[in-house]
């Protein structure tokens, strides 16, 4: 209802009501509440909605990314009927079993055990879950139809999409053989690279809900003091934990989808431990090529390759005004960049392209949001561990390694050589069209023709403004006669209907509210974004 009040839905009088941030953030946060109330099920709906930008404004994306995947762990007796009800009894299927949870999440926890030998972490699906999670998806379904009918269309149509994928993706989370088969994927992009350490999978002992893997240990990638201690290069860390994420979305196409601090961790030797591939998303090959070039287009500060790159891929509308979206990226990119005009960061310039999707409220990919999210908590985390850490620079370096900008430089070379032939084709063909067309004018057989185009409806427009003006003058005019009459009952009605012509009249005259109006960003606004943060 709020929502409907600020864009005066439902209302005959009042103009749209602004909405300050500090509103837009209390509102999250009563959301954020609410979401942690109502269980398991919602606390994955708020993550998610923490990657969308096209769904909520900035203030609640800031607000529900904090969201964490911590609840308190079931009791032994549930999660062990799961356990052996999956692969038999415990006592003969692990040499040692620790019954206290190391680790509790919203649809499983994780238990350390023992097998022949070896340790094990052992992840257990919440007992019961799959009954409240299909019962919230219900609810969720139920719900749909009342609040797409408070929201506009384009909103809707994203809330829409978000509820299919939603469901979608926490079936998929809850199936551990899914899980499994993404971390051996992940695992085998990278068996030949030693700076990083993805657990192996043990499958005699996983299952639909139970999935065991080799433990493996470290310290949390955020305890900079730790790191410090056991002499570890954080900017190493956080280089090599950039690249690995490149790695995974512009080469693989298979990702890890959760990196936050609590599923990473840095070994003795300076290994990164990536842990939780319940949320991991894939990326096809035009998504990739369109990442590249973005990529490519930052580094070059190529502002109209940056949204070509970003229409092409459909996150950013064809019809947007792109003399506004130019200028926002612009600011983001000169705000960012700092006293050294090469040291610039990507996590402010998404943070713009998501402010600017809400302002316009476009469309975006799924897996695209997704891939927007991860990129700006990794950065966030590589950050952490070196304040002067630059993303693109190393981003162009990889890119560069890969040999992706020389093919970048290749293609641009190779169109604009067809695009001379093309030219070159047509020049050749001017000559004889233009000997024909003077040929016709001779011979006075020569038509024009010509279409008005109306985008904007003007004619339309027009033709609303004569007929409510014609009706106008004939109620006055009623109202007049009426009245000379002395039929004031018939004069009142005619008047009435005058007086309904003339807002009808003075509304049409009356210039829209666009969404395309432009955003007020500026350096002040982006830095007190960041002191407040």
């Amino acid at each position: 209802m709020a929502y409907a009040r600020d864009r005066r839905r439902f209302l005959l009088f009042g103009r749209p009501r602004p909405v300050d941030p500090e509103t837009h953030r209390r509102r999250a946060e009563v959301l954020l509440e609410s979401l942690l109330t109502l269980g398991p099920t919602f606390i994955k709906l708020g993550q998610l909605l923490s990657t969308r930008p096209d769904v909520l404004p900035p203030a609640y994306i800031d607000v529900l990314s904090a969201l964490q995947d911590e609840v308190p762990p079931a009791e032994w007796s549930a999660a062990k009927e799961v356990l052996e009800d999956e692969l038999g009894p415990v006592g003969q299927r692990f040499d040692e079993f620790d019954t206290d949870a190391i680790s509790g999440a919203s649809l499983g926890q994780v238990y350390r055990a023992s097998i022949d030998g070896r340790d094990v972490a052992v992840k257990i699906r919440r007992p019961n879950i799959e009954d409240l999670v299909e019962a919230d998806l219900l609810v969720i379904r139920w719900s749909m139809p009342i609040l797409m009918y408070f929201v506009d269309e384009s909103r809707a149509f994203s809330l829409e999409n978000l509820a299919d994928e939603f469901a979608k993706t926490i079936r998929e989370e809850m199936d551990y053989e899914r899980e499994a088969t993404m971390l051996t994927e992940i695992r085998a992009n990278f068996a030949d690279d030693d700076r990083f350490l993805i657990p192996e999978v043990v499958d005699s002992h996983s299952g639909p809900r139970v999935l065991t893997m080799e433990y493996a240990g470290g310290t949390k990638i955020n305890d900079v003091e730790t790191l410090d201690e056991k002499g570890i290069d954080r900017g190493r860390i956080a280089e090599n934990l950039q690249r690995s994420y490149l790695q995974m979305i512009i080469d693989d196409g298979v990702f890890h989808a959760d990196p936050h601090p609590g599923n990473l961790a840095v070994t003795d030797e300076g290994r990164i431990v990536f842990y939780d591939f319940g949320m991991s998303g894939r990326v096809d090959e035009f998504v990739q090529e369109k990442i590249v070039e973005f990529y490519i287009a930052v580094a070059n500060q190529d502002i109209d390759a940056i949204l070509d790159a970003l229409i092409e891929i459909g996150t950013l509308s064809p019809e947007a005004d792109r003399a506004v979206m130019a200028e926002v990226m612009e600011l983001a990119i000169a705000d960012a960049r700092g006293e050294d005009i090469e040291q610039y960061r990507v996590q402010q310039i998404v943070g713009q392209i998501e402010d600017s999707i809400y302002e316009f409220p476009f469309r975006l990919p799924a897996n695209l949001a997704l891939v927007l999210r991860v990129a700006t908590v990794v950065e966030g985390v590589c950050v952490t561990l070196d304040p002067d850490f630059d993303f693109i620079a190393t981003a162009t370096d990889y890119l560069t390694e890969q040999g992706y900008r020389e093919e970048s430089i290749r293609r641009i070379l190779e169109e604009s050589g067809q695009q001379f032939q093309r030219s070159a084709e047509a020049l050749v063909q001017i000559p004889p069209k233009v000997d024909r067309t003077l040929g016709r004018i001779d011979r006075d057989d020569f038509y024009v023709r010509v279409d008005v185009e109306d985008s904007q409806g003007n004619f339309d427009k027009l033709a609303k403004r004569l007929i409510y003006g014609l009706l106008l003058t004939m109620g006055l005019f009623s109202m007049g006669v009426l009245y000379a009459l002395e039929a004031p009952e018939a004069s009142v009605v005619a008047a009435v209907f005058s007086a309904v012509l003339t807002v009808l009249l003075y509304r049409s005259f009356r210039k829209p509210r666009s969404i395309r109006a432009k955003p007020q960003f500026t350096r002040q606004n982006l830095r007190q974004r960041r002191e407040e943060e």
